[in-house]
């Protein structure tokens, strides 16, 4: 399946891990970035990078095959194999990002919008009983087992 064909499928898991690896792209920027600041806004960067350390092997299943990880870190991505656990670990750190609006207001709504966008897309698709389809192009389903 191409990757126009996988956005035609209107499944919301496939909009979803999209949406996650936009997140991840943001989420380092936006971390990073927003590390120099002063204050508590240091914790609320901090916490937008190492989301992204995270997003990256929940959304990118490929790299728990090559990254040497430890068995306790890769039970817990594993956790996140289903459509509601993503949509919770996404809102979850949505909700800590639009937290760091309480002390000022920095680049970190973006990443919070963006992650809030990827939690709905993923509810979207527990709610309406759509299997998790991960992408093939980010290394899910046949692409993990040919490399091995």
């Amino acid at each position: 399946m191409t990757l126009a064909e996988e956005f035609k499928s209107r499944n919301f898991s496939i909009y979803g891990q999209w949406t996650g690896v936009l997140c991840i792209v943001l989420c380092f920027a936006l971390g990073i970035a927003n590390i120099f600041h002063f204050g508590l806004m240091i914790l609320f960067g901090v916490l937008c990078l190492v989301s992204s350390f995270i997003l990256v092997f929940i959304e990118i299943p490929l790299l728990l095959r090559i990254c040497p990880t430890s068995p306790a870190f890769d039970a817990f991505i594993r956790r996140f194999e289903t459509n509601y656990m993503r949509a919770a670990i996404y809102l979850v750190m949505s909700v800590i990002q639009w937290l760091s609006l309480t002390l000022y207001a920095t680049s970190l709504i973006a990443a919070a919008v963006v992650l809030l966008f990827a939690g709905a897309f993923y509810a979207a698709a527990g709610v309406k009983g759509q299997a998790f389809q991960g992408s093939k192009t980010l290394g899910g389903q046949g692409v993990a087992q040919m490399i091995i």
